[in-house]
């Protein structure tokens, strides 16, 4: 017995010993590799820091003395080739190239640029030139005409991948700050008149100021809340509501609401429903307009996703039931009401990024939608031309717009009175080109 006890007291301590032993080699060998890591990390500190000093000397080395002429210095940045810009686009570009690259003629393309130099304009420093305002300009309106990748457009233009992505960013920033007051605004009472005349003598519908739709727009996943970005149709959008006049601008445009976002709700988080609400909204006329010897304001034209108001109609549901004068009333009104469908129509094929998946990151994608709806209305208004083979893409795309409706029980009593008064009035029109026509 005592030497089964003794045996063990040294197979005891003989573990303890060997155990002992291993945790100094695993010490030494942690204390070590730390130790190896450090200097690595301090010679690569100076090494960093001395290839900065040199560098810093190259700079002040490379400045212009005396009567030599001042280089411009890349020591820090890669050189890539810009012969394609500066040779072929500048000099060799013919009308239907810009056209058919930029979606804008030359003249008005030069004319985005003066626009936009109080806000893009950029000083050259001593290690490198700043990117031409116009090459700026010229980057983010082929990512928004053609939603290519970032590095396709890179390559092209021999910028950065980040310069790219930079310049997409400031540009649309730039337009909607400094352009947005200019060509997208809420009209004053002098082009409201015009707008009533306009609609009433090209559409057939009076007292009717504009029209108002909506546009999904598809994106990639976000990183947060993925859910309410689904749409009815089954795809990740944000959506966006647009007012345009007779001729298809716009003038009043709310984008970023997650897809799933009904078009009533958005309306209703709209200025256009604050002003069309109000009791001295800009929908009214002062004095008041008469038509069929009643007094009547402003109105606009909206689908089945919009309630019923005094100020904003839609036409009635289909049904064997409806009257001769309901039935006018939906020709006409679809045939006015069409004119916000064609805008965005022309819109996306014009601005193709909208027509695609966008790559964006969320808080730059309403922006680059304003961005658009601002350029649409520029190049409309300056005439620039529309080639409508741009609108093959649009009409064959995969993912077909999602289409809302409300209940009936958010239309408004004064909204039907209002309908009915325009029903009575086709109906009146009808008949009266039937006894010409005889």
């Amino acid at each position: 017995m005592a030497n089964d006890e003794t045996l063990r007291s040294l197979m005891f301590t003989l573990s303890y010993v060997l155990m002992k032993r291993r945790r100094d080699v695993t010490s030494a060998d942690a204390q070590r590799r730390r130790e190896v890591q450090r200097r690595v990390a301090h010679r690569q500190y100076f090494h960093q820091r001395h290839k900065r000093m040199i560098m810093m000397m190259i700079a002040q080395t490379s400045r212009p003395t005396g009567d030599l002429p001042a280089r411009p210095t890349r020591v820090w940045s890669n050189i890539e080739s810009t012969d394609w810009w500066e040779r072929v686009v500048m000099r060799e570009f013919q009308p239907s190239d810009w056209l058919e690259k930029f979606r804008m003629t030359k003249e008005t393309f030069f004319l985005l640029c003066g626009k936009l130099k109080p806000r893009l304009n950029r000083q050259d420093t001593r290690l490198r030139p700043a990117l031409p305002l116009e090459k700026r300009v010229a980057v983010a309106l082929w990512r928004l005409a053609s939603n290519v990748e970032y590095r396709t457009i890179s390559t092209l233009f021999g910028v950065g991948r980040s310069t790219v992505c930079k310049c997409v960013r400031d540009v649309c920033h730039a337009i909607v700050l400094l352009l947005r007051p200019l060509y997208l605004r809420t009209p004053s009472e002098h082009e409201l008149e015009d707008a009533a005349r306009l609609f009433a003598t090209r559409w057939g519908f009076p007292h009717c100021v504009g029209a108002v739709g909506s546009l999904h727009v598809p994106i990639i996943a976000p990183s947060s809340n993925t859910d309410n970005y689904w749409n009815s149709r089954g795809w990740l959008s944000v959506v966006t509501q647009g007012a345009v006049n007779g001729l298809g601008q716009f003038w009043d445009v709310c984008a970023g609401f997650p897809g799933s976002t009904e078009h009533s709700a958005i309306l209703q988080n709209s200025t256009l429903w604050a002003r069309g609400c109000d009791g001295g909204g800009f929908l009214l006329h002062d004095p008041p307009l008469d038509f069929m010897g009643r007094p009547l304001g402003y109105l606009m034209l909206g689908d089945a996703g919009y309630p019923l108001k005094s100020w904003l109609l839609k036409s009635y549901p289909e049904s064997s039931e409806l009257t001769a004068g309901q039935r006018a009333f939906n020709r006409k009104l679809e045939r006015a009401r069409g004119v916000v469908d064609e805008a965005f129509l022309r819109l996306r094929a014009r601005w193709q990024c909208l027509l695609k998946r966008n790559d964006c990151r969320m808080d730059v994608v309403p922006t680059m939608i304003l961005a658009c709806c601002v350029l649409h209305n520029v190049c409309e208004v300056h005439g620039d031309e529309f080639d409508e083979r741009w609108e093959e893409a649009v009409r064959h795309e995969e993912s077909p717009q999602p289409a809302d409706e409300v209940s009936p029980s958010a239309d408004d009593r004064d909204g039907e009175e209002v309908r009915a008064l325009f029903c009575e009035y086709f109906l009146q029109q009808e008949n009266q080109q039937r006894t010409l026509a005889c």
